[in-house]
């Protein structure tokens, strides 16, 4: 996750004018001195990118605490793709425990990031919520393409359906969340759940990533692209090969492409104005809202992606925060 541009924090072309947050732009200031980026990732570049961004997230990881009354327990499971995945179970201790479930797919461009990269910050959520969490290491573009991360993340699901009893849950009452790429995984496990017909109690997507054409850039967000513009087009090249931005993608492989919302699950969606996901945020979440699904929707004005991990004190992020807490509790 890079930003060229980062020491910029207002930006007046084309008579708007955007400001970042005054807190997250110092936080994330000293988060790049701490941490200063390497080479920046040329366009197409994915391998750059997946190890410019596993940099990232691993000195993001940091920024999280270690909750040892959080305990952790690791499965393996075949999907229904024909592959084979890692799990990782995270129960809060017994006096937070509660009898619903997060599925959770985390970010990356949907070419980085793993289970132990995000062990932290799966940890905090399950911690913070009295929620258990299940973490799905799905594989990364380009090794696949296409759907098979939704349906490796969905084969999650219905594993944890699947082990309800022994988990000591209630089936009904199991969500799915993500970030960013997992945030655009997450939706198409709900598309797949609704079409599937398996019961799905939410699906929470932060800053999620949507839309394989977006990789145009609007002059008034670059100076604040934390996830920038080639970026984007490097990541669903990689996860769709040559077919990005055709006519032939399936909805599945990027959600933004569904032409059908009503029956997916109730939904929450946050995002920054600042951030370049920010329209196809707006456009899925207006038409959940049309099709009649029960929907919650949160733009959150100067501050771009990552906001929330990277500036977690800054008085934005903690009602970001809490608000994931507060939608993971609901059901």
């Amino acid at each position: 996750m890079e930003n060229n541009q980062s020491d910029k924090t207002t930006n007046t072309s084309l008579n708007q004018v955007y400001t970042m947050d005054k807190e997250v732009a110092e936080a994330m200031g000293n988060f790049m001195t701490q941490h200063p980026p390497g080479t920046f990732p040329e366009k197409g570049d994915w391998q750059m990118l997946r190890n410019t961004l596993n940099e990232f997230y691993a000195n993001v990881s940091l920024l999280f605490p270690v909750h040892t009354e959080v305990r952790t327990t690791n499965f393996t499971i075949e999907t229904s793709a024909g592959t084979e995945i890692n799990l990782r179970w995270y129960s809060p201790a017994e006096k937070l425990a509660s009898s619903s479930a997060i599925v959770y797919i985390h970010g990356g461009g949907r070419v980085s990031g793993s289970l132990e990269l995000y062990d932290r910050i799966v940890s905090n959520f399950a911690y913070l919520s009295g929620v258990p969490f299940l973490s799905v290491d799905y594989h990364l573009s380009p090794e696949v393409q296409g759907e098979t991360q939704a349906e490796e993340a969905f084969s999650s699901l219905t594993w944890l359906k699947g082990q309800a009893d022994v988990l000591q849950i209630d089936e009904n009452r199991i969500a799915v969340m993500g970030d960013s790429a997992g945030g655009g995984i997450a939706a198409a496990v709900a598309i797949l759940a609704r079409d599937r017909e398996v019961n799905l109690a939410h699906q929470i997507l932060i800053y999620p990533m949507l839309d394989d054409r977006v990789i145009t850039p609007d002059d008034r967000l670059l100076p604040f692209a934390v996830w920038t513009y080639d970026n984007n087009y490097t990541g669903w090249t990689a996860s769709l090969g040559e077919n990005r931005g055709s006519d032939s993608i399936s909805a599945i492989a990027a959600p933004a492409r569904l032409d059908r919302f009503e029956g997916l699950a109730p939904s929450f969606i946050s995002v920054g104005d600042l951030d370049v996901f920010r329209n196809e945020s707006l456009e899925f979440a207006g038409k959940l809202a049309k099709a009649g699904v029960p929907i919650e929707f949160h733009l959150h004005p100067g501050v771009p992606h990552g906001f929330d991990f990277i500036a977690q004190d800054a008085e934005v992020s903690k009602r970001a925060m809490a608000d994931y807490i507060r939608v993971i509790q609901s059901f």
